[in-house]
């Protein structure tokens, strides 16, 4: 559980993405990093307390159904299996192109469609398989990160060979923060991003042993190693290499590497960032499947999806999320410019949509279990309502920002339009009078198919 939390925020964003905002904002970018942590470690405090309290199947969303209604779990529910299943496509296409460097004469389209469907039979034997992939991915991965720490102290230190200890870079370029401290809020905006995925351990908690253990445990250890291993990378970059480098802007990891002389260094670097898109395709399709199933569970998507395999798989789930990262993959080759750059640009904004419910939820949830039933709250969120309320206050700002900003405008604009499809797809099941169920308990798929669901698929 701690590596599936851990690997579900080290992704392909960290070891490219971030050369980008290096390249916006300096060696302040380490700021940038830290606010966009801290705000990630207060609402995972956050979803932790609802979740070791209230364990539920469907994780936050249920938690927004039950604290904010049925048109809040609805659209949060859908919003959230939207994000992962165009992750699914993103990350396939990622996958391809690093694999088309290694074999240029199989087509790029061939090779995103054999990661997708590989990772989708994997995802559709059982549970196990997606815990077995995800735990040696996230090994590898943090594995990488800390020998890439290891080297680069060594090296900041003068113990490293040919090395120019001290942390000079910091500041001999233009100053600290070379483009303004407006520039390292603004950075912000895409920092958050990069964080997303640490809530998945609230939904993989559901099919673990121990749910409410594993989810406060894992929790608990991964709030230092996840800003750790984020905010001291970005740290070592920038006191390594000149943030004014181009290197940084192709990939900050291996302009580190390069310095340090480690050899193959873009075939070493191509491995890890491989890896580390795998990992993010492996849990979106575990992720949008598992929330596809805890929608259909209260009537908010069609029964027929409820279905289990023998190994307590939701297979028609599953490839319900596959069929259209299949056609997404489809459409970044047939039309990369308009409809796979729309499908990119419409699920920018939508994560911090479920952030907000989640903050909302949790705030109107304390306050109900406080008086129902106080003891439950064994993870509390810190300084109660004040953090709650100043993390609500900050992810409106950095949504604010997203439709401000010229470089995330459009992301926010266009995950607006998915919202109000979201939306009008609720009113259109109300009048239809679709009835609703029970908010379950926490039950993995396998326990619910030994209850009410049918096991063939």
């Amino acid at each position: 559980m701690n590596l599936i939390a851990l690997g579900g925020v080290i992704g392909a964003g960290l070891f490219i993405g971030s050369g980008v905002v290096i390249h916006q904002t300096g060696p302040a970018a380490v700021v940038s990093f830290l606010l966009a942590g801290m705000l990630t470690v207060l609402i995972m405090r956050m979803l932790a307390e609802m979740t070791v309290a209230r364990p539920a199947l469907g994780s936050f969303y249920v938690y927004a159904r039950e604290a904010l209604g049925r048109r809040a779990g609805f659209s949060v529910g859908w919003m959230y299996w939207y994000f992962f299943v165009i992750v699914v496509a993103v990350e396939a296409v990622a996958g391809g192109q690093i694999l088309h460097l290694w074999l240029p004469d199989v087509p790029l389209w061939a090779l995103s469609g054999g990661l997708l469907t590989l990772l989708t039979l994997t995802n559709l034997i059982s549970t196990r398989s997606y815990g077995e992939f995800e735990y040696w991915f996230s090994s590898i991965k943090v594995l990488a990160i800390v020998c890439f720490l290891t080297f680069g102290v060594l090296y900041v230190c003068g113990f490293w060979p040919n090395a120019h200890a001290g942390l000079a870079n910091l500041t001999a370029h233009g100053g600290f923060a070379p483009m303004g401290i407006g520039s390292v809020l603004a950075a912000v905006v895409p920092c958050v991003a990069f964080y997303t995925g640490a809530e998945i351990v609230t939904i993989a908690a559901a099919e673990s042993a121990e749910p409410q253990q594993a989810v406060a445990r894992a929790m608990r250890s991964i709030i230092f190693r996840v800003v750790a291993f984020y905010v001291g990378s970005v740290f070592l970059v920038v006191a390594i290499v000149p943030w004014t480098s181009p290197a940084i802007g192709v990939s900050p990891y291996a302009a580190v590497l390069s310095v340090l002389g480690v050899p193959a260094v873009s075939t070493v670097m191509n491995a890890v960032v491989l890896t580390a898109v795998l990992s993010c395709l492996n849990s979106a399709l575990y992720t949008s499947s598992r929330m596809l199933f805890a929608l259909t569970r209260t009537g908010d998507a069609p029964r027929a999806l409820t279905k289990l395999s023998r190994g307590g798989v939701p297979r028609r789930a599953l490839l319900a999320g596959t069929v259209v990262g299949y056609a997404s993959v489809l459409a970044a080759y047939l039309s990369p410019d308009v409809v796979f750059a729309f499908l990119v640009n419409s699920y920018g904004a939508v994560a911090l949509f479920v952030y907000l419910a989640i903050a909302m939820a949790q705030v109107r949830l304390r306050r109900r279990l406080e008086r129902t039933d106080p003891g439950a709250l064994t993870v509390r969120m810190w300084w109660f309502p004040w953090l709650s309320y100043l993390t609500i206050g900050l992810i409106v700002a950095v949504i604010l920002a997203m439709a401000v900003l010229p470089g995330t405008r459009s992301q926010f604009w266009l995950s607006l339009v998915t919202l109000v499809v979201v939306l009008v797809a609720y009113q259109i099941r109300a009048r239809r009078g679709t009835a609703d169920a029970d908010i379950p308990a926490m039950r993995s798929p396998q326990r619910a198919e030994r209850t009410e669901m049918s096991t063939s698929d």
